[in-house]
């Protein structure tokens, strides 16, 4: 089983981080992720603002957000619920249209990052190397640019998920496209919006995916350094509400790592998962079913320790090592 894998005894930290030769920024392929960045930083200047180009900046965000969440990751990467192979597509889509490669690279490195989390073998960890390089520097180089297909053998017996892999570029331009068309005909047909097609396509696709990509970056970097751990996972993650309101339910990072195979990252009421929640509408209508939980014996888990840290003072905490960060961690933040 693919959540079995994924649970598996990680090895111990290695030892600091010796920088690779093929590590260094490939300038030429980073030019697409630093143009995006200029364009929606630019053409907000030029094109203005509206409510109507916000309100699509903002729907363009939540809506690939959760593809990315609902699909990339809890779906794909982890097998935590079932769906139909149309409905799959579909997420693999929307989450490819945010400009993050295809589902393949993806989920193979993101399950690579799960069996070596915060070792020196961790691709994107803030621990091992700097914050930087987890949040985006990791990507800006030529040596992670390849699909890890061992990992995604799974995914592979699938023809659409492997073309939509190699042309990963398509869902992108294609939403830029419809930004464009859907601010022409606003322009046209609603004038009172106040919009037109040039001031969609920079709000719609440029601004909300630069938003995009800092939102889903925050997980691999920040949420191993800030917030709080429940659980005494064998890496740094951490538990933070601000950074689970922006991924819409990613930042019930320690929950994760202590159990990948729950669909649900946020494992009490108070822990605000808006991911999951759509989720469970979705299966309310048969387009996702056999959502996972978290295990009765990971829930007691979180219980003992949770009671255990409110009897302690911070220095006994420390002692005992409840919800302390690792000392480089310490350093980062």
């Amino acid at each position: 089983m693919i959540s079995d894998l994924l649970m598996e005894k990680r090895p111990g930290d290695k030892g600091a981080w010796t920088p690779d030769p093929d590590e260094k920024m490939d300038i030429p392929g980073s030019l697409p992720f630093i143009g995006v960045h200029v364009v929606a930083l630019v053409g907000v200047f030029f094109v203005g603002f509206s409510w109507a180009a916000m309100g699509i900046c903002v729907a363009m965000y939540v809506l690939r957000m959760f593809a990315i969440t609902a699909g990339y990751h809890r779906y794909f990467s982890h097998m935590s619920y079932k769906t139909s192979r149309w409905f799959q597509f579909v997420l693999a889509w929307v989450a490819t249209s945010s400009t993050q490669m295809g589902p393949l690279w993806w989920v193979s490195h993101h399950r690579y990052h799960h069996m070596y989390s915060d070792t020196e073998e961790d691709v994107h960890s803030p621990i091992m190397r700097t914050v930087y390089w987890a949040h985006c520097g990791w990507i800006l180089c030529k040596k992670y640019m390849q699909t890890i297909n061992r990992l995604v053998r799974d995914l592979g017996r699938y023809p659409e998920l492997v073309w939509l892999n190699k042309w990963h570029v398509v869902p992108g331009v294609v939403l830029a496209f419809t930004m464009l068309g859907v601010g022409k005909l606003a322009e046209a047909y609603a004038p009172g919006l106040g919009t037109n097609g040039a001031q969609m396509l920079i709000w719609g696709f440029f601004v909300s995916t630069v938003f995009l990509y800092h939102g889903t970056f925050t997980i691999n970097s920040f949420c191993h350094l800030m917030g709080t751990r429940r659980y005494n996972t064998a890496d740094s993650s951490r538990n933070s509400l601000f950074l689970a309101l922006i991924t819409l339910g990613e930042g019930w990072h320690n929950n994760h790592h202590r159990y990948p195979a729950s669909e649900r990252q946020g494992f009490f009421w108070y822990e605000i998962d808006i991911t999951h929640y759509i989720l469970v509408v979705l299966s309310w209508f048969g387009l996702v079913w056999g959502l996972k939980g978290p295990s009765e014996e990971v829930l007691a888990e979180a219980k003992f320790f949770d009671e255990l840290k409110s009897s302690l003072n911070p220095g006994d905490r420390a002692a005992i090592g409840i919800n302390e960060p690792p000392a480089k961690a310490k350093a980062q933040l």
